[in-house]
């Protein structure tokens, strides 16, 4: 700056020979393959002394600040160390993928492959799109096409039309939502018994659900079971087996024996006795359900069947076939044997006749409207 010209009008910055427009080129650390910044630099010959300070600071700064970039340099290479010595994949979270996909976009392709150690450039600039494009999605906005929504309540009475009523037909159904106020078509209901994954009405007449056979069949459906309950005796606690029938119409329950060795002949004895004439609880042309339990032995099975009745054994492992039986029994569990402490067989027998009579008599039943089954007479 020695051939600089001073006065106090006038300030020359640079020299007679860079007062034209020059390109000044600045090499940063050509090892490590940085950037050649090239800086235009046109610098009038003579400045006013009027001139804004904001303008001399610019031309001032026309030079390139080599430590702040031997700074950044020095960054990229120490991240790239650290890059180097962590295994495996590093996991982002969305917030991350957003500021790495921001400040990308800003620098480009080619100096993100200088500098991005986490993830590909390609990847970066990804992640950008996809961030750009989550701001003017309007799917959530869009309504669907076509026609209005079924209400959800016509659409439960339609499948409950269909699954009470297995004969009837797409029109069948419409007339009879028609008489309840309602306008629906067979289209409308043949799209919701197949949303509801329901037959048509020629498939579901040649199969018969078991809630339903039940319902059908109910006045003449009984249901037997065993179960157990725990005795006192000298001896320590006995195991108790106590088989009983219910009539599923009227809930009628009837402890046919109690025994801590249920053989076969104990079995068959007990067959016997319900299916004798003058008992009149087993009748001919009823239908027994049991399970397949090995106390029901063969035995058991002949002499119900001599007695004209029809046996129907339920499937391995399916105790909700059988749910007025097991309802019974959690019924005299729960109400009756867990609140007492029984000592000897005749305790026991007293206990569950006591709790029969109350089952009949006084006790009301929700599936029966709440009505006692057998009210005594005042």
């Amino acid at each position: 700056m020695s051939r600089a010209v001073r006065s106090k009008n006038s300030i020359a910055l640079f020299p007679q020979r860079f007062q034209p427009r020059h390109h000044v080129l600045f090499t940063l650390n050509s090892t490590s393959r940085c950037s050649i910044l090239a800086v235009n630099v046109r610098v009038p010959v003579e400045v006013e002394s009027g001139m804004d300070w904001k303008q001399l600071l610019a031309y001032v700064t026309g030079s390139v600040n080599q430590e702040l970039l031997l700074r950044n340099d020095y960054l990229v290479t120490e991240n790239r160390m650290f890059r180097q010595q962590i295994q495996g994949r590093l996991r982002l979270s969305d917030s991350d993928r957003k500021t790495l996909a921001a400040i990308g976009k800003k620098l480009g392709k080619q100096a993100l492959e200088e500098v991005a150690t986490i993830a590909k450039p390609d990847t970066i600039l990804v992640w950008h799109r996809k961030l750009v494009a989550q701001k003017v999605d309007g799917s959530q906005q869009r309504k669907p096409p076509g026609c209005l929504k079924i209400d959800k309540d016509l659409e439960a009475l339609v499948v409950r039309l269909a699954r009470e009523n297995r004969t009837w037909g797409y029109d069948r159904i419409v007339g009879a939502l028609r008489h309840l106020g309602y306008t629906i078509s067979d289209q409308t209901v043949g799209n919701i018994l197949k949303r509801h994954e329901i037959p048509p009405a020629l498939a579901r007449k040649n199969t018969t659900t078991w809630s339903e056979f039940i319902r059908t069949h109910i006045d003449v459906l009984v249901a037997t079971d065993v179960f157990t309950a725990e005795v006192g005796t000298p001896c320590g606690l006995v195991t108790y087996y106590v088989l009983f029938f219910i009539h599923l119409a009227s809930r009628r329950v009837h402890v046919a024996g109690i025994t801590s060795h249920p053989d076969a002949r104990w079995m068959v004895q007990i067959a016997r006795n319900v299916t004798m004439v003058d008992w009149v609880f087993l009748t001919p042309g009823q239908y027994l359900i049991h399970d397949r339990d090995g106390k029901f032995c063969p035995a058991f099975q002949q002499t119900i069947d001599m007695a004209g009745l029809t046996r129907m054994v339920l499937p391995p492992k399916s105790p909700d076939l059988n749910a007025y039986a097991e309802r019974w029994v959690r019924s005299v569990k729960e109400e009756c044997l867990a609140r007492l402490i029984l000592f000897g067989k005749r305790a026991l027998r007293h206990a569950l006749s006591e709790f029969e009579a109350h089952y009949h008599q006084e006790r009301p039943h929700q599936g029966k409207g709440n009505v006692v089954l057998m009210p005594s007479p005042p």
